[in-house]
């Protein structure tokens, strides 16, 4: 049985401010207006969290952090605890995002541990794998996805709700995407590499797929093979953008 509902992720990266919240409560009120056949999550920097909650509470839009500590609190200034995150609203967490693995040098290792330290808060982690343009470019994308699967995990994920998402690094904020059938052979090999590594329950976790999702092209994406979701960036921004590649949801 595969994941049936869609899941669909705005990440705000490092853009919001409190004048931004507005697109947050327009896009709560339209998602009373008509019932979304996908879940809708924003993941907005941390400062903007319980501001957020505070617009979006009792409606359809759950909401994320978009990054977190791996140990549960200490002596880390400017770091923020997945149990932080949670106090302030959030039931999901982004981990392993290609901009962290590149900017902050954060390897499988440091994931699994972030994925455990979000388990132990109580929120749902999306796990984000990608290949570099230079990896596509050897044939090694299947080989690379798949090892940051295997490797990004934890085993306490097993009987857990989480996400992974797949976000080529060549198409995040560049404008291009891969190939329709590019998208599905990469999903169904995080299928089969889901399903190696924590067994047949993983034949349910959506897999995602990130990297310059537009209204324009949503609806294809959406409807290609193993995809159960968008991971979506600066489409996310603006409510009336992201209405459109919810509606293609």
């Amino acid at each position: 049985m595969k994941q049936s509902v869609k899941l669909i992720v705005g990440n705000w990266k490092m853009h919001g401010l409190s004048a931004d919240l507005g697109e947050a409560a327009t896009l709560r009120q339209a998602l009373e207006e008509e019932s979304a056949s996908c879940r809708v999550v924003l993941c907005p920097p941390a400062t903007l969290l319980d501001r957020m909650r505070t617009v979006v509470e009792g409606g359809a839009v759950e909401l994320g952090g978009q990054d977190c500590h791996e140990k549960p609190a200490g002596a880390f200034t400017g770091s923020t605890s997945a149990a932080m995150l949670a106090d302030a609203g959030a039931s999901l967490v982004i981990l392993g995002h290609s901009e962290r693995r590149a900017a902050f040098g954060e390897n499988d290792a440091a994931v699994a541990a972030k994925v455990e330290a979000a388990i132990a808060a109580g929120l749902e982690p999306i796990v984000c794998v990608g290949e570099t343009l230079a990896q596509r470019e050897a044939g090694d994308a299947v080989a690379v996805v798949s090892a940051q699967v295997e490797n990004s995990l934890a085993d306490s994920l097993a009987e857990r709700p989480f996400a992974v998402a797949y976000e080529p690094v060549w198409a995040i904020g560049t404008g291009l995407t891969p190939t329709l059938e590019q998208i599905a052979e990469v999903h169904a090999a995080l299928r089969a590499a889901l399903v190696r590594r924590l067994g047949q329950a993983a034949a349910r976790i959506p897999i995602l797929y990130g990297g310059s999702v537009k209204p324009e092209n949503a609806a294809e994406i959406l409807a290609a093979s193993e995809v159960g979701g968008a991971l979506v960036g600066g489409a996310s921004l603006k409510a009336e953008d992201f209405l459109k590649i919810i509606r293609a949801a």
